[in-house]
């Protein structure tokens, strides 16, 4: 591999501020912010949504069949036995 052209790979922790959960990940993210956890110094990012808060992950996701729509197709070409 070339030397000085790989962005500097380290730990990142990162804070889902939806539902105050904190992550530590290995990262290439560039910030300037810092925050301390568990007795450590962490370069700091904070996000909206993450696998804590998705609803796809968290178990809340709801599907919406508006119009029946899965019914009209059914109803037009037949459900799959």
């Amino acid at each position: 591999m070339k030397k000085d052209i790989h962005p500097e790979y380290r730990e990142v922790l990162f804070h889902d501020i939806s539902v105050d959960e904190y992550f530590v990940i290995p990262s290439t993210l560039k910030t300037d912010k810092t925050k301390e956890y568990e007795g450590k110094t962490y370069p700091y990012y904070t996000v909206e949504v993450s696998s804590a808060s998705h609803p796809f992950y968290t178990g809340k996701q709801k599907i919406i069949d508006s119009g029946g729509r899965v019914q009209k197709f059914e109803e037009r070409f037949g459900k799959k036995k």
